[in-house]
């Protein structure tokens, strides 16, 4: 018969849990208050009053907000930035990873030297625009994906991944006629999608929520990203942007469509989070520990 030794609770335990508790509410609170108010009826909306629930529930200020061609072409310049930098953040990150756990790949040294310098210094925002610039991706989808295809903590962490699996696969695989090509796509990356998984994660959530580049590369409204768009809807209390609704403005407060678009802007990433977060746990701890 087996018996369960249980920890026995000291005085730190319970400060150091209801500090917790505390830090947990007040993250949560203004969650709340965001989610309450862009479902309160705009008939019993109060402006300047906290709202822990709707007093009465509603969903005017999300029929305005998608019946508006403002935010459904940030909807789409967002969805498309993110489905397509992901895929190539993907391939190109774990490719070039792949090759730098190549020790036989002529200029691997000088490779894994660029990419350590690029963590420790950076070009800065004049050098990059420029860059974007003469490029001709200005105003473009574009100047928010090739610019950040990869980045060197991402490779690192991949590169040390790669390196934890198991070499006799590889060489079984080669064994069989494999190529390097057939090696990396039949048994290097089905053994990693762990961490296919996590960076997906990663980089998805990084493109959703792109904001600077976005600011300074895309001159023309109609090509934003639902940032920029909330931002010009919450900071700057401009809701001019908002053009093409179907119904009236003027029956919607302002501070509702406000919060309902920041309540859209994160809806993808809190629903896709939970179908990932095994898979995110898992393949950022896999490539810490080699052996």
């Amino acid at each position: 018969m087996s018996f369960v030794s249980r920890k026995k609770m000291t005085a730190f335990d319970w400060i150091n849990y209801a500090l917790l508790a505390v830090i947990s509410l007040v993250c949560v609170f203004p969650f709340l208050y965001v989610f309450s108010v862009s479902f309160t009826d705009p008939e019993v909306y109060v402006p300047l009053r906290f709202y822990l629930f709707p007093e009465k529930w509603s969903l005017a200020a999300y029929s305005y907000i998608l019946s508006t061609d403002s935010f459904v072409n940030a909807l789409k310049s967002t969805v498309f930035i993110t489905a397509v930098g992901t895929v190539l953040n993907l391939i190109v990150t774990f490719s070039l990873a792949y090759v730098l756990t190549k020790k036989d790949v002529p200029g691997r040294g000088p490779m894994m030297g660029f990419v350590i310098f690029t963590l420790v210094f950076s070009a800065g925002i004049v050098p990059n625009y420029l860059l974007v610039q003469n490029l001709g991706l200005l105003n473009s989808y574009w100047a928010l994906i090739w610019p950040v295809l990869t980045n060197a903590w991402s490779l690192i962490i991949i590169k040390s991944f790669l390196e934890s699996l198991p070499s006799e696969l590889e060489d079984a695989a080669r064994i069989d006629g494999c190529s390097d090509i057939g090696v990396f796509l039949r048994v290097v990356l089905p053994l990693s999608m762990p961490a296919v998984a996590a960076f997906t994660l990663f980089f998805a959530v990084s493109h959703w929520n792109t904001y600077f580049n976005a600011l300074i590369y895309l001159s023309d409204a109609k090509k934003w990203t639902l940032q920029v768009l909330v931002k010009t809807l919450v900071i700057d209390s401009d809701n001019a942007g908002m053009a093409g609704a179907g119904g009236d403005e003027r029956s919607v407060p302002q501070e509702t469509i406000r919060m309902a678009s920041i309540m859209l802007a994160m809806a993808p990433i809190l629903l896709v989070y939970p179908f990932l977060q095994k898979h995110f746990a898992k393949g950022v701890m896999l490539g810490s520990v080699k052996g």
